[in-house]
């Protein structure tokens, strides 16, 4: 199924959803744990909610987690307005263009933010023999990316417009991330972006970096965060708020243990030891940085990815 018809199809969902009333208020609950089900990445991003889990955060907040892996935010986005997931783990592209096609998205606290200074935990990589040298190289090649039209191909886009090369004459195409070095090894493609804990598998097999494209975006970019429906939060404040605190106490708790987070990284990838010991780490924070994501909604309407500059009011918590 194709990205816009998964979105026709959430928007369908929500629609039924909200004429049958939606799901109903947590308070009115029996007394027992919440069942809450998040869709995540399996990328060292969600490294905070794994370990959240595994903490018991969640389950101090009376709160019964099931963590669910997706392809990206365009799939984790009619997840949840289907239903599907009560919170996913969604990049800000994908939530801006969720909004711009009129779904009711809104974060409830951040998830990832770029590491400020190189080396980034995403890149663009290519074979070590490859001649593309610069992001202005990268014109008229194939690039995999998880998602079409999406943070990825933007910053990518914007890399190589900074650099003097023609922002349109790309091919991209759809390679999740795990599938992403295999794909470069074989030449499949001319280059990928991926992030960690692939980017550091890619590197220790031959491949280089092409660019850091987050951080050519901006150091402080907000990357992803974890958002459910406007009605869902209007209809479980209360879950809503346990939930965000126990994942903010989660983002606090990764972003001071380093070592915890490639541990933890390894049970839910196949990514070995050794390589998890040399991944770069994202910054983990709860607040956002409000004008990196204006700085994106404005490469993104450039590049054709939203046809309107976002409404972040609408979005951020």
């Amino acid at each position: 199924m194709s990205r816009i018809m998964k979105v026709a199809a959430a928007a369908a969902a929500i629609t039924l959803l909200a004429a049958c009333g939606g799901g109903g208020d947590d308070d009115s609950s029996d007394g027992g744990p919440d069942d809450v089900k998040v869709g995540v990445i399996p990328i060292v991003d969600t490294a905070p909610i794994w370990l959240g889990k595994e903490k018991g955060f969640f389950e101090e907040e009376d709160i019964n987690l099931e963590i669910v892996t997706t392809t990206g935010g365009a799939a984790a986005v009619p997840g949840v307005v289907s239903g599907d997931f009560d919170f996913a783990f969604g990049n800000t592209v994908s939530l801006m263009v969720g909004a711009g096609q009129g779904l009711p998205l809104q974060f409830v606290t951040n998830g990832t933010s770029s590491a400020g200074v190189e080396p980034d935990f995403g890149a663009v990589l290519v074979p070590g023999d490859s001649p593309i040298q610069s992001p202005a190289d990268l014109a008229g090649k194939t690039v995999s990316v998880n998602n079409l039209k999406n943070i990825g191909d933007t910053t990518i886009r914007a890399a190589i417009e900074q650099d003097g090369g023609d922002p349109e004459d790309v091919e991209f195409v759809e390679v999740p991330f795990p599938d992403a070095p295999a794909a470069l090894a074989k030449k499949q493609v001319d280059a990928i972006w991926v992030l960690e804990p692939f980017m550091s598998a890619a590197l220790a097999d031959g491949a280089r970096v092409v660019t850091f494209n987050y951080l050519d975006m901006s150091p402080k970019l907000d990357i992803a965060g974890y958002f459910t429906t406007k009605q869902y939060i209007a209809e479980n404040e209360n879950l809503v708020e346990r939930f965000t605190r126990a994942m903010n106490k989660s983002l606090e708790y990764a972003g001071e243990n380093d070592q915890e987070v490639r541990d933890i990284v390894g049970t839910y990838t196949k990514i070995d030891e050794p390589t998890r010991a040399k991944m770069v780490l994202p910054v983990f924070r709860e607040d956002f940085d409000r004008a990196s994501m204006e700085q994106l909604g404005a490469a993104a309407v450039e590049y054709g990815t939203l046809d309107d500059e976002p409404d972040l009011d609408a979005l951020l918590p």
